[in-house]
């Protein structure tokens, strides 16, 4: 039987802390959500002013780069390439840039999904938050 690493409440919070210092550092009103790696919600925080919709979208996005273990911007490419049939995948509505998934030694650990401003600004907020990590 395999061992694999896991977020735990303390990673989380810390995660979530840099996410948000990012956000406050630019002025971002977003939605930070924090999902494990089965794309379970962990934690939801919308900053003020914050649209409402973003609280729906964040955590889309971040269940969506869990279970993919990949970046949702990939998931945008290939819609906007042309292969529309991709909306029909079950369970997967996060297909905007801004979740991307947390690894450790090859293995997802979950993802941080971020929505509230410009795509590549959500991914910045989204790294800044993983990278708090020091994985």
């Amino acid at each position: 039987m395999k061992s694999k690493a896991c977020l735990e409440l303390s990673d989380v919070k810390l995660i979530a802390a840099a996410a948000e210092a990012e956000a406050v550092a630019n002025q971002w009103a977003v939605t930070i959500a924090i999902v494990d790696d089965g794309g379970h919600l962990l934690w939801l925080q919308r900053l003020d002013g914050a649209a409402a919709l973003s609280s729906r979208i964040a955590p889309a996005k971040a269940h969506t780069a869990a279970m993919g273990r990949r970046e949702t911007k990939i998931y945008e490419d290939i819609v906007n390439g042309g292969r529309t049939a991709f909306l029909s995948v079950p369970g997967v509505d996060g297909l905007l840039e801004g979740g991307v998934p947390i690894f450790k030694d090859g293995l997802c650990l979950g993802a941080v999904g971020v929505s509230g401003v410009k795509s590549a600004e959500d991914v910045q907020i989204a790294r800044a938050g993983i990278a708090a990590l020091k994985l």
